[in-house]
């Protein structure tokens, strides 16, 4: 059986590898083989590279050990249900290291046991989630907030007009819109929407 460490951060200027110390010395406990996954990826996004590439390397009856579930997951109901499918199905147990109750799953063997403590590690886990996905859009809300009061005002993309009339220069040349856009450099979406103006 193997351990697999997923540690996360969401941007590439916080460290993902701040509590990797302190979950090896905590897998020393399994008894086991140790894989480390870090990455810098947004606990929001489902489509994640390492750890879909934990998913894959993941065997039926490894574990899978975390810091916390919003390391984890600050995803959507349905993503995380989606995410929980997948652990699920490749035999994974889910250790937390903040997560007391999730430890007993390691040395547990009767099999009683081990489905009442997934019951409720499952409904906590589910908890902690679905509040780590409520402090996000918190914080979002929050600094949206504090933008609109101190008055500043999105401007969003400015249309690059050089473009635009290049776009209608070779629309008079008789060119398909697919010619257009790769002469251009932008997309056919980009193309149909300036010559709709």
């Amino acid at each position: 059986m193997t351990t697999r460490i997923y540690v996360r951060a969401s941007t590439k200027d916080q460290d993902a590898k701040r509590a990797l110390d302190d979950l090896r010395n905590f897998s020393k406990s399994f008894n086991s083989n140790v894989k480390e996954y870090i990455e810098n990826e947004s606990g929001t996004k489902l489509e994640r590279p390492l750890l879909n590439q934990l998913l894959t390397d993941s065997n039926y009856g490894d574990t899978l050990l975390v810091e916390s579930v919003d390391r984890l997951s600050r995803l959507t109901q349905i993503d995380f249900e989606v995410l929980k499918g997948r652990i699920k199905e490749k035999g994974l147990k889910l250790v937390v290291a903040d997560l007391p109750t999730t430890h007993m799953l390691i040395k547990t063997t009767d099999t009683i046991t081990n489905s009442i403590l997934g019951l409720v590690n499952n409904m906590l886990i589910d908890l902690l989630a679905t509040m780590a996905r409520l402090d996000n859009d918190k914080r979002k809300e929050r600094i949206k907030q504090g933008l609109e009061k101190s008055g500043y005002k999105p401007t969003g993309k400015k249309a690059d007009m050089t473009k635009h009339t290049r776009i209608k220069e070779l629309n008079n040349k008789d060119l398909t819109k697919e010619e257009i856009a790769k002469a251009v450099g932008c997309g056919i979406a980009t193309v149909y929407r300036v010559l709709k103006n």
